[in-house]
């Protein structure tokens, strides 16, 4: 507890001893160095006190009623709000034994009775001056990791605006997907919170999961750079062999990612992102690619990305199709339940399908069927 005056730091001193000649000496010994003092007689109320205004110094007896020393630095190191202030024994008790029991339940120091008035204002000095030092330090502490904090969410937001300008310039060489990159992040994020109230995956799927899979979902069609246009861009039904060479986007795009993760094993974000841009085409009933995976063999991110990219291409103008209506878009999803899409997930896109059409219609790309 402080007080500013004329420019000073004025510090108080909680002194808490039964013998009252011993409180009036002390309280005018360090009064007359210019600190605020307060003194009690029993352990209880100098606890209350602290409570109520913490000091920045506490002077404690040992043999006292009621409540003895050692307990009343024992309930103020079990008080978070108490426990950092120091305490400074002054004790009649010259046994080894008091000492160290003193000092093993947080005392910072510990003076015999009868003391000398300059050695008790030099170790308050002192142990004041600590404390000061400590709660700078603290605060520095605090700023500089405030600090950090900015600095790596400045990072992180470079990083992140880096990968979605990728991601865009794999999407820009496809003049009809429009803001795909844009929609399909946010149907991830739709679909990862209504998947999150699902029982099943209460522990899988957290505020971290949902924010990695909106962070992730820019990825998922990345390696499609590493397609020539004559596929990429072919206004008809593609043949099998350039059919075959198209779903290599798949592999070229997790294989990039993995080129990075490399070097950052434990970074969740680039997991996230080599599952949704390998496996969002698997389908549930092990007829997608590249792997050929079924059932929770596909991991749950691609999963979720499955139902949001099939959707959005649905609703998307291509070359070789119109865009479909969201009731059209909608009907197709649910006939694609327990064969192309994890029956969760589906579940999940039905009670979000409103807002689903929503962001088609916030997000367009200008290309959405008459009458939307």
């Amino acid at each position: 507890m402080t007080d500013a005056a004329d420019g000073a730091r004025t510090q108080t001193i909680l002194i808490v001893d039964d013998t009252p000649a011993n409180l009036t000496l002390l309280s005018k010994m360090l009064q007359g160095q210019g600190y605020r003092v307060v003194a009690f007689l029993r352990g209880r109320m100098a606890l209350e006190a602290a409570a109520k205004t913490p000091p920045d110094l506490i002077l404690l007896d040992i043999n006292m009623p009621e409540m003895d020393g050692f307990e009343v630095c024992r309930r103020l190191k079990a008080d978070a709000s108490l426990k950092d202030i120091p305490v400074l024994f002054i004790s009649a008790l010259t046994e080894t034994m008091d000492k160290v029991k003193a000092f093993s339940l947080g005392g910072v120091d510990y003076v015999s009775k009868p003391f000398q008035p300059e050695e008790v204002t030099a170790r308050v000095e002192t142990h004041l001056r600590l404390r000061r030092l400590q709660l700078e330090l603290m605060k520095t502490n605090l700023h500089l990791e405030d600090r950090v904090k900015e600095q790596v969410r400045e990072i992180s937001d470079s990083q992140l605006a880096t990968i979605l300008a990728m991601s865009k310039l794999a999407e820009c060489r496809d003049d009809d997907t429009g803001r795909h990159i844009e929609r399909t992040q946010a149907f991830c994020v739709l679909l990862a919170g209504e998947l999150r109230k699902n029982p099943r995956y209460a522990e899988s799927i957290g505020e971290a999961f949902v924010e990695n899979i909106g962070r992730a979902a820019p990825l998922h069609d990345i390696g499609k750079v590493g397609i020539a246009d004559q596929i990429l861009l072919k206004a008809g039904k593609l043949t099998p062999e350039e059919f075959e060479i198209m779903k290599g986007h798949t592999l070229i795009g997790a294989r990039t990612l993995q080129v990075v993760r490399d070097r950052y094993p434990r970074n969740a974000f680039l997991n996230f992102g080599i599952a949704v841009a390998r496996s969002h085409h698997e389908k549930w009933n092990g007829s997608g690619y590249p792997d050929g995976l079924s059932g929770e063999e596909i991991p749950l991110p691609a999963r979720i990305m499955a139902v949001a990219d099939v959707y959005d291409a649905l609703r998307s103008k291509r070359p070789y199709k119109e865009a479909f209506s969201h009731e059209k878009s909608f009907s197709i999803i649910l006939e694609g339940v327990g064969r192309h899409f994890e029956p969760a997930a589906v579940e999940a896109f039905r009670a979000a399908e409103a807002r689903f059409a929503e962001t088609c219609a916030q997000m367009g790309d200008g290309k959405r069927p008459d009458g939307e």
